[in-house]
């Protein structure tokens, strides 16, 4: 296993590093054997057969992909097994799930927007006032293996914004879900959870089904099926972002430490399907990085499914100056940026695409992944250049508020009846034209 270096003096035009960026922007970052398939349709599909036949369709989808047989009573998750799994989890897992609540709460809280004092001018305000969504649907991936962290960078940040109902769907098992993640829905007060997975989840929560109350967004990260049938449904229902496959983009000098950076670089490859890369001006730190990665991959527990992304989605680009190196990281976009350099605060100022931005030696993804407090939940494959990190704030809607008296509207009365009656909308017209009357 070895990962690719690009050596070059213009990253923007070079076609490795294009191709590169395009297929992370492609979407074809997938799990193996997952490679050839044709998402787009499939997930298609699969919307379709929900909206058409609801619950029988999710049970004889659920059977056939995640090869779990369940009735449509058994789609939703009995009140009772949650609080039992609250009450027998493990004390100091429970303990250390508390702490990392409270970070996201206290993070989430200072940097929810709120409202300004509204703009008053002669007898005319003008405000703006926020209010949460009525009811998400928040998707957890990966509840065969053990994600609980997933749930509480979503869930908590949607009740820090007031969000009144909040429903859970993760991949079933056979005995139900992951019982780490059914103790942190009792734990946040969450009595709604549905065994479904990937794009059968995403369909019955935006459409609805006899045994699944439709939401209004969708939240949450997921695999390729699970990104494009959030893509499919925007519109039917709101959605965070395109969450999909994990990245990490490291710009760094001859100040990085390669046994850290190689660290870094192997913690979203072993993702599967992750993507890790390496923008550096020091081609001394490129070597040495691409022989830590081969030593250290050895020694993971998941070793095979690492090299195989370091492979195919990773690479090491080496690159003239810092300039060049941030060029590079707002052309890829990255969900995760890392800034290990000798002048770090002048290399972000030059960052202006990014899902989450880590600065310093001393503050590796996973600070943020489980515990800081800004949610995991990013904008990937080149999304970061139009989606925010999921927050607080991805749950609000904004309305505009206005209030005129009488002499305010008198004021303004000619240039809006003269505006309306440009556009050929005489009704709009005679609406300020009665009241000026008056």
């Amino acid at each position: 296993m070895a990962i690719r270096i690009i050596q070059t003096d213009r990253p923007l035009t070079d076609p490795k590093v294009l191709a590169l960026r395009d297929m992370l922007r492609s979407g074809r970052l997938t799990a193996e054997g997952a490679e050839r398939a044709d998402v787009p349709a499939i997930v298609s599909e699969i919307i379709a057969d929900v909206g058409r036949r609801g619950d029988q369709a999710v049970v004889e989808l659920t059977e056939r992909i995640d090869k779990v047989s369940i009735r449509p009573d058994q789609i939703r998750v009995p009140i009772e097994q949650i609080h039992a799994a609250h009450e027998s989890a493990d004390a100091d897992f429970l303990s250390l799930a508390r702490r990392v609540i409270d970070n996201i709460r206290r993070y989430q809280q200072h940097i929810m927007v709120k409202a300004p004092p509204e703009l008053a001018w002669g007898g005319r305000r003008g405000g703006v006032r926020y209010t949460p969504i009525d009811r998400v649907g928040v998707y957890v991936p990966g509840w065969k293996a053990i994600y609980p962290s997933s749930l509480l960078m979503t869930v908590v940040p949607a009740q820090v914004a007031g969000v009144r109902e909040i429903a859970l769907a993760g991949p079933p098992t056979e005995s139900a879900v992951n019982e780490l993640t059914l103790a942190l829905a009792g734990e946040l007060g969450i009595d709604e959870v549905y065994r479904l997975g990937g794009a059968v989840a995403v369909a019955a929560l935006a459409l609805g089904t006899e045994h699944v109350r439709p939401v209004q967004m969708i939240a949450g990260p997921g695999n390729a099926f699970v990104v494009e049938a959030k893509k499919q449904l925007f519109g039917r229902v709101n959605i965070d972002s395109l969450a999909g496959p994990s990245e990490v983009l490291i710009i760094a000098d001859d100040t990085a430490g390669a046994v850290q950076v190689a660290a870094d670089l192997l913690a979203q490859a072993e993702h599967n399907p992750g993507s890790a890369i390496l923008v550096t001006t020091s081609t001394a730190l490129a070597n040495t990085v691409a022989e830590q990665v081969r030593v250290q991959s050895a020694k993971l527990l998941r070793s095979d499914e690492a090299s195989r992304c370091i492979e195919l989605y990773s690479g090491i680009i080496v690159v003239k100056d810092l300039p060049s190196a941030c060029a590079v990281a707002n052309y890829f976009a990255p969900e995760h940026l890392q800034i290990i350099t000798c002048d770090d605060q002048a290399v972000l100022d030059l960052i202006r695409h990014a899902g989450a931005i880590f600065v310093g030696p001393y503050t590796p993804v996973p600070v943020g992944d489980y515990y800081a407090g800004p949610s995991h939940v990013l904008p990937t494959a080149g999304t970061a250049r139009y989606f925010s990190a999921l927050s607080a704030n991805s749950f609000l809607k904004a309305s505009s508020v206005l209030r005129y008296d009488a002499a305010g509207l008198a004021e303004d009365a000619d240039d809006i009846i003269d505006f309306a009656t440009r556009e050929g909308l005489t009704a709009h017209a005679e609406a300020i034209r009665k009241r000026k009357a008056d």
